[in-house]
């Protein structure tokens, strides 16, 4: 596991990553304005069964990425970098498979020890697996911040655009205070995906398999 963490961090910008690592809830204090809103999101969350999403990714020495990421709840998530990034990420009932085609190395994490089981389960509860540590209103945004608990976790801000809710980007700021941000571009919901997205082949000798 340890060789996978510095694997993810050395070729892949974090805030993906981040995303899927484990949190350790930390204590919160929201108003009833605060927790109506949390509720809106939660609405909006377990509303999204499928998702395809091209992103940018942009890391804290100002260097971009693209991709695509796809979402088929429950259970399904693929994030594939766009050439020359060769990483893609596929969470499958089991695992989070973790695949760079360059190094030709394949890392698999128990799905239900990271934040992905979270992201891709039938029913999502702000508060309850992760702690809301913040809301911000401004004209016509709305940003929902989440954090470990302590400050080495890190914080992940999810930001929407509201009247109509729709998740726009995140930000991922790590223990050392560089910021990394996911903008979603083209988001379309409710699409019929190849199911062939969420399956993969690996092609390591010792572990020519399909997950």
């Amino acid at each position: 596991m340890r060789k996978f963490f510095h694997i993810a961090k050395r070729r892949l910008a974090p805030a993906l990553i981040a995303a899927l690592l484990p949190w350790a809830p930390a204590a919160s204090a929201l108003d009833a304005a605060d927790l109506a809103d949390i509720a809106r999101v939660e609405r909006y969350l377990n509303d999204i069964r499928t998702m395809r999403a091209r992103f940018i990714q942009i890391a804290p020495d100002g260097g971009h990425t693209q991709g695509t990421i796809y979402l088929s709840r429950p259970g399904k998530l693929r994030v594939e970098y766009d050439p020359p990034t060769p990483i893609l990420m596929i969470a499958t009932k089991i695992w989070l498979i973790y695949y760079d085609s360059e190094l030709g190395q394949v890392s698999y994490l128990p799905l239900a020890t990271t934040p992905a089981e979270f992201l891709v389960r039938d029913s999502i509860r702000l508060g309850e697996d992760v702690a809301v540590t913040d809301i911000e209103r401004g004209l016509g945004v709305l940003r929902v911040s989440l954090a470990g608990g302590d400050i080495g976790a890190g914080s992940l801000t999810l930001i929407f655009s509201d009247n109509p809710l729709e998740l726009k980007q995140w930000q991922v700021i790590d223990a050392q205070g560089q910021k990394t941000r996911i903008t979603l571009i083209d988001t379309r919901f409710g699409l019929s995906l190849d199911p062939g997205l969420f399956k993969f082949v690996d092609p390591t000798p010792k572990r020519q398999r399909r997950h």
